[in-house]
């Protein structure tokens, strides 16, 4: 029982996990993203697309970062270069997924491709209670282990990603340093997306190989909170994202079971979690505890540097 819950935790957790690494590295460059649930999208709907019109599995994660890439840039351009309003923007970005994923996908709704298979790891499958979970899933789990991995790398091992955490917390001084403001904040942004945008594809082609209108169902939003309540950190995000996981596979499992309790209040779980961990990421931001980039959601002018 144990263990297939930890699988169904996975898996739920999986595409959430996608979603807030990239956000993690939108803010830690200082943008604020609130299009994560439109790019999520994005991504689910060119993924199945692309998927469904090569057959090949690997052109349709490609297809989701690259789309969810240009439609990341978007929001680079008005908030880095023209230095719009980072929320309007983020907001804009999520109602024009939506719209045009439901414009674009109505003709591909009940159409159906070979997902991704679970790949068993020789020996390591067969530990007891974690084997299964961890270790006979699908490429796209195995490469979000990876990706933790190397954010966390990235970010406190190397010198683009201590150039990339200063422009959270200081891009002026990051400026007279010599880094190109700008330009690490675009590729910041644009890169962050695409990754939002495998976590996309993996509902349409791990999760559920098929496109269904709004298939995100709010993960995206949920990613949003995730990063505050992982303190900007990949590995717990990753725990983050599994919790997360862990309460939807319950409420589903619940349903499964025949419980007497309402369908919508378990329905509820993930969303009243998500509050409860927003009030508490609050209370340790007024404690001073919150690991918030100094510089987030600020534009940065060379001109107004004093």
């Amino acid at each position: 029982m144990l263990e297939i819950l930890l699988d169904a935790t996975v898996r739920a957790g999986t595409p959430i996990l996608f979603a807030t690494l990239g956000a993690i590295i939108n803010e830690r460059a200082g943008i604020i993203n609130l299009g994560i649930e439109g790019l999520m999208l994005i991504g689910a709907v060119a993924g199945f697309a692309a998927t469904h019109a090569s057959g090949s599995l690997l052109i349709g994660v490609i297809a989701a970062f690259v789309l969810a890439f240009l439609a990341g840039s978007i929001h680079a351009l008005i908030t880095v270069q023209l230095r719009g309003n980072q929320i309007v923007s983020g907001l804009a970005l999520t109602m024009f997924g939506i719209g045009m994923t439901a414009l674009f996908g109505k003709e591909m709704v009940g159409l159906t491709i070979t997902g991704f298979e679970r790949i068993a790891i020789p020996g390591l499958s067969l530990l007891p209670v974690i084997g299964k979970p961890f270790f006979n899933q699908d490429l796209l789990i195995y490469f979000s282990f990876v990706l933790v991995a190397l954010i966390w790398l990235f970010f406190y091992r190397t010198r683009w990603g201590l150039a990339v955490r200063t422009l959270g917390e200081n891009p002026a001084a990051a400026d007279t340093c010599g880094v190109p403001v700008n330009l690490y904040r675009f590729l910041a942004v644009t890169i962050g997306s695409g990754i939002v945008g495998i976590g996309g594809a993996y509902l349409s082609l791990a999760s559920t190989p098929m496109w269904i209108e709004n298939m995100s169902g709010g993960r995206g939003w949920i990613a949003v909170a995730l990063v505050i309540f992982a303190g900007w950190s990949s590995p717990r995000a990753m725990l983050g994202a599994y919790l997360f996981g862990g309460i939807t596979a319950m409420q589903l499992r619940f349903q499964a079971m025949g419980t007497t309790i309402s369908a919508h209040i378990l329905q509820m779980l993930p969303y009243a979690f998500t509050i409860l961990v927003l009030v508490i990421s609050t209370m340790r931001l007024a404690k001073g505890a919150s690991q918030q980039p100094e510089s987030l959601g600020q534009p940065y002018d060379r001109e107004d540097r004093k």
